[in-house]
């Protein structure tokens, strides 16, 4: 069997990992990696696949940044004779970036079996140009792994058969569980006995300069609290430099190797992200999540985990931390399946089909 994987962005290579690993022990298995390139920067990208264990890519198609009708574009046009030169079995696809739609759509085109990797999620806003990726995909897909109980009511509600559905739990949940002993002895931060950890990257925070400014705002008034330690996305760090925004309070860092930036998480005393995959790592972490969204596509990680949606409202992000800091942190449980065997299930059920 000749299983293709498509990874183009962070997140991609923390989800593909377990799963290539699962699939290598199997007898009569061959795998195929394409890298995309959506994300370049070495610490957004080829350190994830050392830390990860995760092989060379067979292909490396170099697609860079762009406006998202350009880089999907620039995706398919690339992936196309990829794909029909390497004639695999079926595709399997991650997430929700742009590289994620793109693979999927020169699939079907073609006829080539397409598996998702997190189907199912919906933030309920189609101004997230990744609730569109998600929608698009899951429709295209002939098979889709989810990982949690919402995202199979999600499908099923969009009219998708319950025989394409396979819950499987959180395949980003396994490379945590993986690499936490490393990041248990990493020395990232040990001089910080409190500290708030910050990730924004989402363009309705970061490319519009009054909402940038009144979030990194809100950052230094919770600078006046703890230590605020901030590695900066390349978007973000644009947008600052553009606007000319004095971010002089807050301690900026490079964008992190993964293993470090798991160290930080699972030390901080709050995390405040407009990420998803964070979202449902403090939440196995049990470590309090401040999301700097009014919405998200993991709702399990608010309802049964340790995640509070602040939107960009700095009094109520203001009100959560001081219940944090008082002691008051919301307490979650891990969900279902997230145990760090999603890879393994993820292999089965390709090799049954």
């Amino acid at each position: 069997m000749h299983i293709l994987h498509v990874v183009g962005a962070r997140p991609n290579f923390m989800k593909a990992a377990p799963v290539l690993h699962a699939l290598h022990k199997r007898t009569g298995v061959h795998q195929t990696l394409v890298h995309t390139g959506q994300h370049y920067d070495r610490n957004l990208s080829d350190v994830f696949f050392s830390q990860l264990e995760i092989p060379a890519p067979d292909f490396n198609l170099g697609v860079g940044s762009g406006t998202h009708a350009r880089q999907t574009a620039d995706v398919m046009s690339a992936f196309e004779p990829v794909l029909q030169r390497a004639k695999p079995d079926i595709v399997v696809v991650y997430g929700d970036v742009n590289s994620t739609v793109a693979a999927a759509l020169v699939c079907a085109k073609l006829l080539v079996p397409v598996a998702h990797v997190e189907a199912g999620l919906r933030s309920f806003d189609r101004t997230m140009p990744e609730e569109v990726n998600r929608i698009v995909t899951d429709r295209l897909a002939d098979v889709l792994f989810t990982p949690s109980e919402d995202g199979d009511e999600n499908l099923l509600r969009e009219g998708v058969t319950s025989e394409k559905i396979h819950r499987v739990g959180n395949v980003m949940i396994d490379s945590l569980v993986c690499l936490l002993p490393a990041a248990i002895q990493c020395p990232a931060n040990r001089d910080e006995d409190r500290f708030a950890l910050v990730t924004l990257h989402r363009p309705s925070n970061v490319d519009d300069n009054n909402v940038l400014k009144k979030i990194l705002e809100s950052l230094i008034a919770v600078s006046e609290q703890l230590s605020v330690v901030f590695p900066v996305h390349p978007r973000t760090r644009a947008r600052i430099t553009q606007f000319g925004i004095n971010i002089d309070k807050l301690k900026f860092l490079e964008p992190m190797p993964y293993v470090e930036f798991l160290a930080l998480q699972r030390r901080a005393t709050v995390v405040i992200t407009d990420s998803g995959g964070i979202q449902e790592e403090t939440t196995y972490l049990q470590v309090p999540c401040l999301t700097v969204r009014s919405n998200t596509e993991r709702p399990i990680t608010v309802s049964m985990g340790t995640n509070t949606l602040v939107g960009q409202d700095s009094r109520k992000l203001a009100i959560e931390l001081s219940a944090i800091l008082e002691g008051r942190a919301k307490r979650g449980s891990i969900p279902p399946l997230w145990d760090g065997k999603a890879g393994e299930r993820i292999a089965e059920v390709l090799l049954r089909l």
